[in-house]
């Protein structure tokens, strides 16, 4: 790992080494990226009987869906944080805290490997995929869910380009990987493929974030994420009222009956270990 990678993954595991971060993500975000479990899991083939492999579990809802499949899960996150979380959540699935880009494993030990929305946040996607690749069966599958393009993902794409437009994307924070990188069809078909997977497929999963009132999109950003919320905090005090402002009416634009529901799509790729 270079050094870049390596400051943006210590970056990244302060971040969700932070309890209130990890209690905010589960409070404001989780109820957006549980709506995909079941096509996560679907779409990796997850069966009773089966060993499946949650690799940046966070609060361990996918692995707990598979155990409730009637499989064998381990979920596993570089955060202790998470790790905990997810044992108090669901004391009857195991979790571990491990490194998805060196997966503690043996080689061919999973019937199938999921992620979902652990991409964005590891900075060597690629090494996740191969460990993925290698701790795999012959014939095992592969799923992830990442988000969609900023276009279609409302509320990320809302505060960037809002950050864009009254504040400054050039903080000081580590660089990382794109966090729209797999947001791609086609880099996420070549990415498995060069990873040794064969038939990879993708294909987007409706989702929608839920709000009561127009201010909680810019709160669960800054409270309940990491490299989002670092960018914002970077901000000046007049920046981030007028990003506040922007992302208020961003909200206020997808008013259903008392509350607000805005677009969340994630996109769903996968593909089999020959």
């Amino acid at each position: 790992m270079d050094h870049t990678a390596d400051s943006f993954r210590a970056f990244e595991l302060a971040g969700w080494e932070d309890p209130e971060v990890v209690s905010q993500y589960q409070e404001h975000l989780s109820h957006v990226t549980r709506q995909s479990v079941e096509s996560l899991l679907d779409e990796a083939h997850v069966t009773s009987g089966l060993r499946v492999l949650d690799v940046a579990t966070g609060s361990g809802h996918v692995a707990a869906g598979a155990v409730r499949r009637g499989a064998e899960s381990v979920g596993i996150d570089f955060s202790l944080a998470q790790v905990q979380l997810a044992r108090k959540l669901h004391p009857d699935v195991h979790y571990e805290q491990a490194d998805a880009q060196a997966l503690p494993f043996g080689d061919a030990s999973f019937d199938a490997v999921v992620n979902g929305f652990g991409m964005c946040h590891l900075s060597d996607p690629d090494a996740a995929l191969a460990e993925a690749f290698r701790v795999l069966r012959p014939g095992g599958r592969i799923a992830f869910t990442v988000w969609d393009t900023p276009e279609r993902a409302v509320g990320f794409g809302a505060v960037y380009a809002a950050i864009r437009a009254y504040g400054s994307m050039e903080v000081d924070i580590p660089v990382g990987p794109n966090f729209f990188l797999f947001s791609d069809p086609g880099h996420c078909r070549t990415a498995l493929q060069q990873a040794g997977f064969v038939s990879p497929t993708c294909r987007n999963v409706p989702q929608v974030w839920r709000f009561s009132t127009p201010d909680q999109l810019f709160d669960a950003l800054a409270q309940g994420t990491v490299r989002a919320a670092a960018t914002l905090r970077a901000q000046t005090p007049k920046a981030r009222d007028e990003i506040r402002a922007v992302l208020r009416g961003t909200v206020a634009a997808y008013m259903r009956g008392s509350g607000f529901e805005v677009p969340m799509p994630a996109v769903l790729a996968a593909a089999v270990k020959p």
